[in-house]
């Protein structure tokens, strides 16, 4: 923090916090010269001593937690977030994110670190839409539907930034700006030719409603071109679209080396000069080199910029426009202010991985778990139970709970196997083996099918990790951090396939960040968790649903298909049979889909009127019964259906969605209100319609089109 006089009248303006940012910004700007101002537009801010302005560095990461060189809270992999269809948790967590990053970036100050990892503008949230469950950072994002992505996007913004009416608690900056789900290998050289209908109906919906409702100061563009002008350089993407429509006023963050990309690979521009001219000019703010430039390299990209600049590529004012944004961004976050004025300053640092943190993330890990199956009321386990197998390479391995390139330092990170050993009690025999490694070898399979056929229940842990599944450039497989297929690893498969013969009941407990085809054990196995990666208290969670300290509540934010043979060519951008919006054949498991212990009843569907016109609204309510045996969540859908418009919209959309804690035997009131523009559609030209006509509501626990009978449904009429 700027320490300042206490005298008002002897404080540049800059410094003066009771002028407004924007005076205060011009002020500082005026008082920089050319080359001090283009110090400032990298992702590397260098220190101006002489305007006693600090080293910043602008990149930080907080998915799961506040990542890299320290420890933090880790709760679930996003994709388990919004697993929970709970956007008020999810903004809770990012609450405790950002409570976390104030408290760590304060303590490095006072130990004089102003280091990459150690600031408070993250590049977080990601809210790509999953397209294609092969992509490794499928993990990362919210899933494939653009209403749930977007509410979770909303919520998480809110929960980083904080509510304070002044100031930021931390930046977020949404990602990757826009139309990039992958393929990991080629994302810095790939175009990606996408229609009208797609970029508004899918890619572009969540970006709009995280600015116009999470009020993100920052927004991170991304690699790729999108229908041939780059993502971090077009003058449609970042000011037509993101400033003029969306009404963006924040600072525009490229993606690490996504200004380099424009020369070094789309080979549009000749070099970095005109790279960062091109992305300048259209409406980055600031420019974030690929690797963690060394002092020798940050002055030859600013000699770049300055080039530019004498070429006549760019002018001042482009620059200070940029300028602007940043310094109003680090404003905010009240970097020039005195510490007592600021109200995030004083958060302890063991505030950090504490006990009440680490019981957000248990709540959270536990209503991510989704039931998938529970033939004959396996689950849950009860005293009846003698001896316990668990049995898979992912039973004790810590790092099959978290995304571990980010958090290269956790904290103590509870497996599967010490939750079981802390839950089960002491007449519980309890034996285990890991019977394979993730990939390719076996371990202890003579041990694993003994303990297997002497316990009375095998609960077996398969899945993935972040070495199978991840970011290009490290996860080192074929793909790049993508997936050839949706199936588990063969000899995981192979062990799967041998402990079914065994006789003994299995309860199979899945790991990954995305879909996979368990087509081979779904008939076999009577009942399945899918854990996705569930953080630093993931054991115990897992625990808690096979034991039935917690009725599993969690619902799929993806579609399981049932192999690569029901998805279109991975570089595809068209939604073409893609997601339960546009798919056309029935999946493994569905989008929605998520079992629990208790029967829910829903009854009496209500609406305040038969017809929807323009500007108006719609109320409606239901009577939802816990029938019991467990009290527990219960998630509660709501899709509209059009089939009457004149060009092609999808299946059925969801539109709302709220949870509800609903006691064994009670019954609760539900009800929504759904907005006129609720039920517009996309015509093929991107516009927004609302088409007369008529729609169907479907409210339901899952989304409905595939064999699910818990649903109610009612017409109404649009005009």
């Amino acid at each position: 923090m700027i320490k300042i006089s206490k005298n008002k009248d002897k404080k540049p303006e800059y410094l003066n916090y009771s002028l407004s940012i924007e005076k205060r910004v011009d002020d500082l700007v005026d008082r920089l010269t050319l080359e001090e101002k283009i110090s400032q537009i990298f992702n590397i801010s260098t220190e101006i001593e002489r305007l006693n302005i600090p080293h910043y560095d602008w990149r930080n990461e907080a998915l799961q937690g506040v990542a890299f060189v320290d420890k933090s809270t880790i709760f679930p992999q996003v994709i388990g977030m919004a697993a929970t269809f709970n956007d008020q948790l999810i903004q809770e967590v990012a609450n405790i994110i950002g409570i976390e990053a104030r408290a760590r970036y304060h303590e490095f100050i006072k130990r004089g670190i102003r280091d990459r990892w150690t600031g408070i503008t993250f590049s977080t949230p990601n809210i790509n839409i999953v397209r294609d469950p092969r992509w490794g950072r499928a993990q990362e994002t919210f899933g494939e539907d653009p209403y749930l992505t977007s509410r979770m996007g909303i919520a998480f913004c809110k929960g980083l930034q904080g509510n304070h009416p002044d100031y930021l608690q931390t930046c977020a900056e949404p990602k990757h700006y826009t139309v990039h789900s992958g393929p990991e290998r080629y994302r810095h050289e790939i175009n990606i030719d996408v229609s009208e209908k797609d970029l508004y109906e899918t890619y572009l919906p969540a970006f709009k409603a995280c600015i116009q409702e999470g009020h993100p100061q920052g927004i991170m563009s991304a690699y790729n071109r999108v229908n041939g002008e780059p993502a971090s350089g077009s003058s449609r993407l970042l000011q037509k679209i993101l400033r003029d429509e969306f009404g963006f006023t924040g600072y525009v963050i490229s993606d690490g080396g996504a200004v380099r990309d424009i020369y070094k690979y789309h080979k549009l521009v000749k070099d970095y000069s005109e790279a960062a001219a091109m992305a300048l000019k259209n409406g980055c703010d600031i420019l974030n080199p690929f690797e963690m430039a060394t002092r020798a390299k940050l002055k030859r990209l600013r000699r770049s910029v300055l080039k530019a600049f004498n070429n006549g590529l760019i002018d001042e004012e482009t620059i200070d426009r940029a300028l602007r944004r940043a310094l109003t961004a680090r404003f905010r976050l009240g970097m020039f202010d005195p510490p007592e004025l600021v109200p995030y300053t004083n958060i302890s640092f063991d505030v950090i991985n504490s006990t009440e943190h680490r019981k957000l993330a248990l709540q959270t890990a536990r209503e991510s778990i989704v039931l998938l199956k529970n033939q004959n009321n396996l689950l849950p386990l009860g005293n009846n139970i003698n001896s316990i197998a668990i049995i898979g390479p992912i039973a004790d391995d810590p790092k099959s709970l978290y995304y571990t390139h980010y958090y290269t330092n956790p904290p103590k990170i509870v497996t599967i196997l010490e939750g079981l050993k802390k839950k089960i009690s002491s007449n519980i025999r309890l034996s285990s083996a890991k019977g394979c490694h993730l990939r390719e070898k076996a371990d202890d399979w003579s041990k694993a099918l003994k303990i297997a056929k002497e316990s009375d229940v095998i609960i077996g842990t398969f899945g993935l990790n972040s070495t199978l599944e991840g970011e290009e450039g490290y996860v080192f497989n074929e793909m790049m951090g993508d997936r050839e297929n949706l199936r588990l690893p063969e000899i995981q498969e192979k062990l799967l396939a041998k402990l079914s013969q065994t006789g003994t009941p299995m309860i199979l407990v899945l790991t990954s960040g995305s879909a996979i085809a368990i087509n081979h054990v779904k008939k076999t196995i009577p009942s399945i968790l899918h854990v996705w990666y569930p953080g630093c208290e993931g054991g115990n969670a897992v625990a808690d649903v096979l034991f039935g300290s917690h009725n599993p509540s969690g619902r799929l934010p993806i579609t399981f298909y049932k192999s690569v043979g029901q998805l279109p060519d991975y570089h595809n951008y068209s939604m073409e049979n893609r997601t339960y919006r546009y798919l056309k054949e029935k999946p493994l498991f569905p989008f929605g889909y998520g079992l629990s212990y208790s029967e829910f009843e829903y009854s009496n569907l209500r609406f305040n009127k038969e017809k929807v016109h323009v500007g108006g609204k719609l109320s409606i309510q239901l009577d939802i019964k816990n029938l019991g045996p467990l009290s527990g969540y219960e998630v509660v859908q709501l899709y509209i259906k059009r089939n009457d418009a004149p060009y092609q919209v999808p299946n059925l959309e969801l539109k709302d969605f709220s949870k509800h804690f609903i006691e064994k035997g009670q019954q609760e009131s539900v009800s929504f209100t759904l907005l006129a523009e609720q039920f517009e559609t996309i015509n093929n030209k991107g516009q927004s319609k609302l088409e007369p006509g008529e729609a169907e509501i479907y409210i339901s626990s899952c989304q409905p089109r595939f064999d699910n009978k818990r649903y109610l449904s009612k017409k109404i009429q649009i005009d």
